[in-house]
């Protein structure tokens, strides 16, 4: 029962823009059958991100991620041991996910297996080598974070991993990726905007935190319409990075991309 985290995707109407950061920052590679009227994909050898173009009635930000597999009948198989867990095929003109499912606390998530006819462009090429600058792991928040974490341990074969003592979260691995499991309290943001549950940021691994502000330093020089979103700035935004540092204490520098996804950083050592 091996699986894999193999994307994760991003909604945005500045998708193209998103593309060009990650590209300059992160270093990440554009697939070279680019469908640039659908989305964009980027990679880091291992896993694709995905950067939508938003749609009508459809939120921005970051929005899933996508697990691949050995087998999907036995995957939906062991879903069916919680009974909140569904899923449905996807059209034939995804060529990252064949299907996408539900946890049972309605966390959405792309299931794909390999040799997939539809399968293509970063989710082939990639050779499963990371680069210098990769992600390391992406984090949901839920009600049931003991439940989550047994459900993509029982269906997936994710390995669980301990966090430091008194660290509330779920870390589960595929040897590589984290998924990050948060418990959701809602007076956790007291003195801020409230968030629900649901998605809640992508981190990176980097070579040097230094040489990524420099290359984020000289890209935006160049061409400012890839300036990150401050992070914070004012009484509310600082009690965000306060949760967000607490929520994820590996990272060790945050911010946001252009279009406000919450990037948590840090460096490989």
């Amino acid at each position: 029962m091996a699986s894999k985290i193999n994307h994760v995707a991003v909604v945005s109407q500045n998708y193209t823009l998103l593309a060009a950061y990650y590209r300059a920052v992160f270093q990440m590679k554009k697939s070279d059958k680019d469908r640039p009227v659908r989305a964009v994909t980027v990679g880091d050898g291992y896993v694709g991100l995905n950067i939508n173009p938003r749609k009508a009635g459809r939120p921005a930000g970051l929005d899933h991620f996508g697990i691949e597999v050995d087998d999907v009948e036995e995957t939906f198989s062991r879903m069916q041991k919680f009974p909140m867990a569904d899923y449905v095929k996807r059209p034939s003109t995804r060529p990252f996910a064949g299907i996408s499912a539900n946890d049972p606390d309605g966390n959405v998530f792309d299931i794909s297996q390999r040799q997939m006819t539809n399968r293509d462009a970063i989710y082939v090429e990639n050779s499963g080598e990371q680069a210098a600058r990769r992600i390391s792991h992406v984090a949901f928040r839920t009600l049931r974070p003991d439940e989550m974490a047994r459900f993509y341990a029982d269906v997936f074969g994710l390995k669980e991993v301990n966090g430091k003592a008194g660290d509330p979260n779920h870390y589960l691995t595929d040897g590589k990726v984290q998924l990050v499991v948060i418990p959701y309290r809602i007076k956790n943001y007291i003195g801020q905007s409230i968030l629900p549950t649901g998605m809640d940021h992508v981190g990176f691994e980097v070579e040097s935190i230094d040489a990524l502000k420099k290359d984020l330093e000289e890209s935006v020089g160049i061409n400012p319409c890839l300036q990150p979103i401050p992070v914070g700035g004012g009484p509310e935004q600082s009690a965000r990075l306060e949760l967000l540092k607490t929520q994820c204490p590996m990272g060790e520098f945050f911010l946001s991309d252009p279009d406000f996804t919450m990037i948590a950083v840090s460096q490989r050592h």
